[in-house]
């Protein structure tokens, strides 16, 4: 049988990852962060079959075999390597239902064996001193305008995330509308467009009150630049999206960690949403409870964070059983 041309194999590859995202995207919701995700590994699959002369209709198990091979020779994380699998199975699964191949080549497959890391944890001393320095910069008397507008933003988004453990992707996109004087919850939306409620503590609230004001200010300053603060977004900027990205926020918070004597690569936004789940736990929050905080669809998901009970029931029974060892 004639292999089809690597320019053909592309084409068609492309064409059925475009008919696989929109059933994503219209049938289970799924957001513009996880079709990315699927797009960019189905596009490196899409490659290697296009240099082995096939495509995703009538590649076999081997050739898929070939692939995860392949991964592993480019120094894959398994991590890497079982997500990569987990996209080809969605594909394939929808190939299969979709009548467009008559067979899973994916459905025998199994996976690299790999443990559930555990999330990385800061602990609740390490999380003040970021909070503490953010606040100390915020309020630097010699800082120009521009600047404590900067640092007003960090400490705000410092507050607000680790008040309410929301995904990075959420918090930077929060609305305006968010830092209503009297809000004691906000309204989020995140992966599958779902809604979930939040609550503020007080400090947060202060927090974003404290910075849309200074926002408001710079807006009275800079009439004549076009300033963003007239916006719909709480975080905004010239952007293409028109807020804050992810990446610029990651980068301020690796900043700050450096300035309150934290090593950056054990700080990002990732690890204050874990600190915000661990710590409520390790202080007695109901697993439910985090949960639907967090925005988990499954609760499998929230359990990677028990480690923190475990430990501490360990504690218990060390310091308090009568028989255990002083």
């Amino acid at each position: 049988m004639r292999k089809p041309s690597a320019s053909k194999s592309s084409d068609t590859n492309t064409k059925l990852t475009g008919l696989f995202l929109d059933m994503l995207a219209a049938e289970q919701g799924a957001g513009l962060n996880t079709l990315d995700a699927y797009r960019r590994d189905l596009t490196d699959f899409s490659e290697f079959l296009g240099r082995v002369g096939h495509t995703f209709a009538d590649a076999e198990t081997q050739v898929l075999r070939d692939y995860l091979g392949d991964l592993d020779a480019r120094g894959f994380k398994s991590s890497s390597v079982a997500r990569r699998l987990s996209a080809m199975r969605h594909l394939f699964r929808f190939l299969l239902n979709e009548r467009i191949r008559a067979e899973d080549p994916a459905a025998i497959l199994s996976g690299p064996k790999r443990g559930r890391g555990l999330p990385k944890v800061l602990s609740i001393a390490d999380v003040d001193r970021m909070l503490r320095r953010a606040k100390e910069t915020s309020e630097a008397a010699d800082a120009s305008p521009s600047q404590r507008l900067r640092a007003l933003r960090l400490y705000c988004l410092l507050e607000v995330l680790y008040a309410t453990g929301l995904r990075v992707s959420e918090l930077v996109s929060l609305p305006r509308t968010a830092a209503k004087r009297d809000a004691r919850m906000i309204v989020v939306r995140g992966k599958g467009d779902k809604e979930r409620l939040v609550p503020l503590n007080e400090a947060s609230r202060q927090a974003m009150a404290d910075y849309l004001a200074a926002t408001e200010a710079a807006k009275g300053e800079n009439k004549n630049r076009g300033s963003v603060a007239a916006t719909k977004w709480l975080f905004p900027s010239f952007g293409e999206s028109g807020h804050l990205t992810r990446q610029h926020f990651a980068r301020d918070l690796k900043e700050l960690a450096v300035a309150s004597g934290l090593q950056a690569q054990l700080v990002s936004p990732h690890v204050l949403r874990h600190a915000f789940a661990s710590h409520l736990l390790h202080n007695g929050a109901d697993l439910r409870i985090v949960q639907t905080l967090l925005g988990h669809t499954d609760i499998s998901t929230t359990q990677i964070y028990t480690h923190v009970v475990e430990e501490r029931l360990k504690s218990l029974v060390r310091d308090l059983h009568p028989l255990a060892e002083k």
